[in-house]
């Protein structure tokens, strides 16, 4: 027997419990498109009050439905229901997105970041795991679509079928939403008349134009450059025969020195290191820089910083990275004074931009000689980078002085499990980390937990300070200079909703006329910058610093 007959049979067997079913579905179908017209697109906003609300768009939609004769209203309710649902993904990832990277999801430049996603959740909780969250979302995603515009057509036949009442009952709607509209009505500061789903349309569409405008108006401004004809004689004469290293931290941010939960711990070991590191005969001064990103995608914070452009997009970085814009540390390569040389661990794949930030060799991943275990994200910890660097690198006689950059990752997220500093004697090949890693939290028991989120971020500082500050002061020599800052803060679970973008930048050297250069900027004195020190876009910092040091500025115009 067809199972269409089967279920008409048992439909006419049980009138009452069919009947039941029918109006069960159809409050359900109801909740579901009034629910996701009035969906927010940020965590905050997820309360009971925002779903309380009258959305215009289903009123627009019910009249529209009324006054369309069936096989048009079936074609249309199924259409307007598959867009409602595709909007509700938006939301979706509008909330993530903001969560994560504190900006809302663009629909032309970030579904990269969705692989990029993918891989961190492979890195950090293996490729099983990954893998079934890819598939369930990529599956969640296509079924709201699908369930929305079968329950916008099943809601589209109920009006059909009660005509008249489905009339008054959108005209009366109508009318409410236009008063309530006018008189500004609200409910616990909420208004009751709403057009989210709308005002997401619209916000959406916006960010697209916005983009395709940007794209022109961004590759004219890279190829204005202050410094872009600046012979290689007249770049940084006041570094001249020193060793110079710029260091990324992942994810230090402003929230690490001023949390309540998560600062004593940082500060204890940024004041620490400071009174070690003068001991050596090392001092610092410290500022604040805004950042470009937020959150995560730490290669916008590092080329920001690097080519005194602001780049927040992946438009922007593609853009920039394809050009010919004098970086900072590509500045140290023009001038033929220094060999140039990057460290990056967390790089495991080709990276061609090693050419444009000016880098004669890149040490990735597999370059390094590590054959210890990974901690969650991070390849290696922080401390075997940057004794792999010294072994193959700083600490080799060379005809040159060195200029480096070097991306430390023990500090990216989920921060578990996390390394420990060990005798830098006995780092060996890295395996002397297995027993730590084994012994350290589970990111199970750390990722959903924004206290404990907080807690291990910040023992996360302070290992990836001590470690790079532990180099400096056991293999740098009088000619040494560090210049380390954070390339964001950490996302919203920890830093919270409306953290600033601020993160910490030092400069550290032993020679006292390297310091005396940027007397003017006011900075703090040693490696906790105070509250009130200058901020500064980070896009201001390659100007200022060629400036300070002596580069005289000859222009190219786009």
């Amino acid at each position: 027997m067809p199972v269409f007959t089967r279920l008409r049979d048992a439909r006419d067997a049980h009138p009452a419990a069919a009947r039941a079913l029918r109006r069960t579905l159809h409050v359900l179908a109801a909740a579901l498109v009034v629910g996701a017209l009035l969906l927010p697109n940020t965590a905050p906003g997820l309360r009971p009050d925002r779903f309380t609300r009258i959305p215009a768009e289903a009123i627009v939609g019910a009249v529209l439905l009324l006054a369309l004769p069936r096989r048009p209203r079936i074609v249309v309710a199924a259409l307007y229901g598959a867009g409602i649902g595709v909007l509700t993904v938006l939301n979706l990832l509008d909330i993530g997105f903001t969560e994560y990277l504190g900006r809302g999801f663009n629909v032309v430049l970030d579904w990269g970041l969705l692989d990029d996603a993918r891989s961190y959740l492979a890195d950090s909780m293996g490729s099983t795991a990954a893998t079934a969250a890819a598939v369930g979302a990529v599956v969640l995603a296509l079924l709201l679509v699908t369930v929305t515009a079968l329950a916008t057509v099943r809601l589209g036949d109920l009006l059909a079928r009660h005509r008249v009442r489905a009339t008054r009952g959108a005209l009366i709607a109508g009318t409410a939403w236009v008063a309530c509209a006018a008189l500004g009505v609200q409910v616990s500061g909420t208004p009751v008349a709403s057009d989210r789903a709308a005002g997401a349309l619209k916000g959406q569409t916006r960010r697209v134009v916005d983009t395709l405008r940007d794209e022109a108006a961004f590759a004219k401004e890279a190829r204005t450059d202050a410094f872009g004809a600046t012979p290689p004689d007249l770049l940084v004469p006041d570094l001249r025969g020193k060793d110079v290293v710029f260091a990324f931290i992942e994810s230090y941010g402003r929230t690490a020195v001023e949390d309540p939960l998560i600062a004593p711990g940082v500060t204890r070991t940024l004041d620490a290191r400071t009174a070690a590191l003068a001991r050596a005969g090392y001092h610092a001064r410290s500022g604040w820089l805004t950042s470009a990103t937020y959150g995560g995608s730490s290669w916008l914070g590092h080329s920001t910083a690097l080519s005194g452009l602001w780049i927040d997009n992946q438009q922007r970085y593609r853009t920039v990275t394809s050009g010919d814009r004098l970086t900072l540390t590509g500045a140290f390569r023009k001038t033929g004074a220094w060999d140039t040389v990057g460290v990056m661990p967390g790089v495991q794949k080709a990276w061609p931009e090693a050419r444009w930030y000016g880098l004669d060799k890149v040490y990735d991943a597999f370059d390094l000689g590590y054959r210890g275990p990974k901690f969650s994200w991070s390849t290696m910890p922080d401390q075997y980078a940057l004794e792999a660097f010294q072994r193959l690198e700083h600490g080799r006689e060379r005809d040159r002085p060195l200029m480096s950059e070097i991306i430390l990752t023990s500090s990216h997220q989920p921060w578990a499990p996390l390394p420990e500093l060990v005798d830098w004697d006995e780092l060996g090949d890295g395996s002397v980390f297995g027993a730590i890693e084994k012994a350290g939290r589970k990111t199970s028991d750390v990722i959903a937990d924004s206290t404990e989120s907080r807690r291990e971020y910040g023992r996360a500082i302070a290992y990836s300070v001590a470690g790079l500050t532990q180099w400096l002061e056991r293999y740098g020599t009088d000619d040494t200079v560090l210049v380390f800052l954070g390339d964001h803060q950490p996302i919203a679970r920890v830093s919270g909703d409306r953290a600033s973008r601020d993160v910490p930048v030092s400069v550290v050297a032993k020679d006292p006329e390297v310091l005396e250069k940027i007397d003017a900027w006011n900075w703090t004195e040693g490696l906790r910058p105070a509250q009130d020190a200058p901020v500064w876009k980070m896009s201001s910092f390659r100007d200022r610093f060629l400036t300070a040091y002596g580069s005289t500025p000859r222009p190219t115009k786009g």
